[in-house]
Order: C-alpha cells, then structure tokens, then sequence
C-alpha cells in the first residue's frame, strides 16, 4: 500500500511551476523530490541539459487522478492550486485516456506556458517560512525583486546561479517601478506590453552587442562588474551573457516608453521628409532624441546608421503607417512586429554557444567573442595600412640625402601614429567589455594609471 505525505497545508505559489511545488512538499516532509514523484506513474523521463544535468525549469503535467493526489498532499483544494500553477490543466489534453491510477508527463516549462525563472528565495521565506529553490513561470518584464534587491534569472539554462544582486543598481529596480506605467501606456496605444517589450528588448540587446565599440560607453560596464560582484574580468564573456538583461533593463524600459510616445512618432515622420519622402538622416531627431532620453547623446547617429536592425524596422512601420501604405495584417505594417532574426539570443542559447567556442581548438576564441566584428575589422585595417607604409620605404631611398631621410622620417611617424591608434583601439575595446585595467595594462606592458591617462589623452584629442 502506498503512503502519502500528510496532513501539512502546503500553498502553492503564484505562477509556480507544478514541479517546483512537488519539490517544496518533498523539502517540507524531509523526502528527497525522486521519492515522492513515485507517488506517480510517469510516461517519460525528466528532461535534461545537453551533456547531463537535470533542468531546473522541467515541468510536470498530470491527469485528473494526479492532479487530486497533488491536492491531497498540499491539503488544498484543487480549485486553488488551479487558479495559482499554469500547468494544472494543460495536462488534460495530453493525459485525458489515462483513468484510475495518478499519471505524470515531463515537459520543457518553457513550452508549456512561458518563460520560466528562479523565484527569489527571501520572498519564498517570507511566504512559507523556508528558503527554498522556487521556479516560477515569470515574465522578462518582471524580473526585479524590488524588495530584495535581485534579479531572478533564466531558469533554462544550465548554470548555477539563480538571481544577481541589485543593490548597487537603484536605477534597475526604479525601471522595475516604472514597467507596469508603460505596460497601461501600451494598452492604451492598442499595443500589447509583451509585444512593446521584446522589441524594445530587441533594439537594446543589439546595442549591447554594439557597445563594445563605443568608447563613449561607460554606464553598462560599471553595471556589469557590479552584478558581478565588482569584477566581470576573470570571466567576462560569461558574465556578458549572464548579466545582460539586467544590465540592459533600465534602457529597455526608455526605450519601450520612447517607442510608446507619439511625439516620437511624429519625429520619424519629420525625419522621413513627411510628406517629401526622403532617406532617413543620420543626425534625425528621433535617434537624437532617443540618445538624449537614454543619457547618450552621442548614441544618435550609431542609432540610425544601423540599417538591418529592429529601430529602423520600427521606423519604417510607422512611416509606412503614416503614408497610407497597406499591407497583409500582422506584417511589415506593424510597428510591433519583431522578425525573427531580430529576437534577442537567449541566456540559455547563447551559454551553449559559449561553450562550444570554447572547446573548439585555436587561440583567437577570447578575442573574437570580446569584439565585435566592425571593430576587429577597423583595428586590423590601421594594422595593415601602417604595414603598407612600412613596405613603402624601400622605394625612398635613393636621391639627396636630406629628402631620402625627410622621407623616411615622415613614413615612420606615420606609421608610428597608425600602430598607436591601433593598439589604443584594442585596449579601448577591452576596457568597455569590461577587462579590469590592470589586466589590459598587463598586455600593453605598463603600469595601469599610465595607460589610464594616456588613454584619457586619447580621447581628449579625439583619437
């Protein structure tokens, strides 16, 4: 005869994964969670990483005779538990042959109903009197926990970490205050909030792909040590990834109000020539304007010189919009419509990624996943043309001594400025992806307040 757990009231909590509140019963009466699940019978196996480890974000469905079993443990009634867990009903569709005996399915939470997140363990505490794991089913527009002070992160993605600590970011959690604000501005506008988000997430997580290469860009560095716990260096690449959309969050926030705001709107229209269409300049009034709201007023022009992207998709919906331009529903007339290619990569996606760059053989790994491709390509273009001019020496050394040297000095200076611009590009580039100083000094072979100032200099006299 089987035994089940009893009679302690265990609530679930609001948008809780089934499996996570399995786990809680289990942790409540001292059972590790694979000796209650055999309280069930189960039609597949738990899901996995790729190279082993169970999910954090695994999911359960259960048919009519599980789902009462689950009631009975938690001493609730089942109507309770269905207002609170997504998941309580999908199982009929997929269970509903199996009668009699309790049933469970795995499933993936993600494809079950939406993004999954760690819960914040504090609250959890506060709650139900312990601090346990929690997986909840959680928007990326509500990952803040205000009263804590911590971004929950990404429950999919097989690494250890479930939340960043915020404390030092006031700006992010003031964002988080802000969201529901823009969500009812988007409901008035007919847009939907999730739909205004993943494009404004869209556009800024491009930036930060971008950002490396913005010597100007010094606010989303001092976030990411910061959620680091002071220094991202000893692991940037991940801590890039894994730091991102909290990093990102307060420009996701101005950036969804901005799109919000038909004044802005109307600023596309007058960049586009209204009614005298025109291509859309590079000193325009919306990006201009959209760099000052975000606190970079030199993020106008990079902003509209970056076609292919989902800002200028945008702009181009609302100027379609304004000319009269038909279109199949749901299509390029949609200003909110987010094309594929434009979705920001997943934490879980591209840790996979990562890992795989860094099993594959070669020595340029680190470089390539620290610089993006357009600044690469502009460090190596000053390389080659100092190379050039060096090669040009050898045909400037025959005639009066005094123009042969002039010449020959002249190249060299040249050359000189172009490998220094080069190598104070690499070291910019490194230090606004967020490598300590001290270590870039290391590779540059000086002391760090030295290349501080020469740095400094630098941009002073706009190099």
């Amino acid at each position: 005869m089987t035994h089940y757990p009893g009679p302690l009231r265990i609530a679930p909590l609001q948008q809780e994964t089934t499996s996570s509140l399995i786990c809680r019963i289990a942790s409540r009466y001292g059972m590790q969670a694979k000796v209650l699940r055999a309280c069930w019978k189960w039609r597949n196996y738990p899901p996995g990483h790729e190279g082993g480890g169970a999910r954090a974000d695994a999911e359960v469905l259960l048919n009519a005779a599980g789902r009462q079993l689950l009631a009975d443990m938690c001493g609730l009634e089942e109507d309770v538990l269905a207002r609170a867990l997504p998941s309580w009903a999908e199982g009929d569709a997929k269970l509903r042959a199996e009668a009699g005996d309790p049933v469970g399915l795995w499933r993936i939470g993600g494809a079950v109903a939406g993004p999954v997140a760690f819960g914040c363990r504090l609250c959890t505490a506060r709650r139900t009197g312990a601090a346990v794991r929690v997986v909840r089913y959680t928007p990326r527009w509500e990952r803040a926990c205000v009263r804590h002070g911590r971004w929950l992160l990404d429950a999919d993605a097989n690494q250890r970490l479930e939340h960043l600590d915020l404390r030092g970011l006031p700006e992010v959690m003031a964002a988080q205050r802000r969201w529901p604000s823009v969500a009812r501005r988007a409901v008035r506008a007919g847009a939907e909030p999730e739909r205004v988000f993943a494009l404004a997430q869209a556009v800024v997580s491009r930036w930060w792909e971008q950002a490396y290469g913005w010597e100007r860009e010094t606010i989303w560095p001092r976030r990411l040590h910061l959620v680091a716990g002071g220094d991202a260096g000893g692991d940037l690449e991940r801590w890039r990834i894994v730091g991102r959309d909290a990093v990102v969050f307060p420009e996701v926030v101005a950036v969804a109000e901005a799109l919000l705001d038909p004044a802005m709107a109307e600023l596309v229209w007058a960049d586009s020539g209204a009614g005298r269409p025109r291509a859309l300049p590079t000193d325009g009034m919306f990006c201009r304007g959209l760099g000052e709201r975000l606190g970079r007023g030199w993020l106008g022009p990079l902003a509209a010189t970056d076609h292919g992207g989902p800002l200028i998709a945008w702009m181009g919906s609302v100027i379609r919009l304004r000319r009269g331009a038909d279109g199949p529903p749901g299509y390029d007339n949609d200003p909110w419509w987010l094309r594929q290619e434009h979705q920001s990569a997943t934490m879980a996606g591209q840790l996979r990624v990562l890992g795989k760059e860094k099993k594959a053989p070669g020595s340029g790994t680190m470089w390539r996943a620290a610089v993006p491709a357009e600044q690469r390509t502009l460090i190596t273009r000053t390389i080659e043309s100092a190379e050039e001019q060096l090669l040009q020496l050898r045909g400037v050394q025959t005639g009066p001594t005094a123009d042969v040297a002039q010449q020959l000095l002249r190249n060299l200076r040249h050359s000189a400025a172009l490998i220094d611009n080069a190598w104070r590009r690499t070291a910019v580039a490194a230090v606004n992806a967020g490598m300590p100083w001290e270590e870039v000094a290391r590779w540059a072979g000086m002391p760090a307040d030295t290349l501080m100032n020469m740095l400094a200099a630098g941009q002073e006299d706009g190099g």
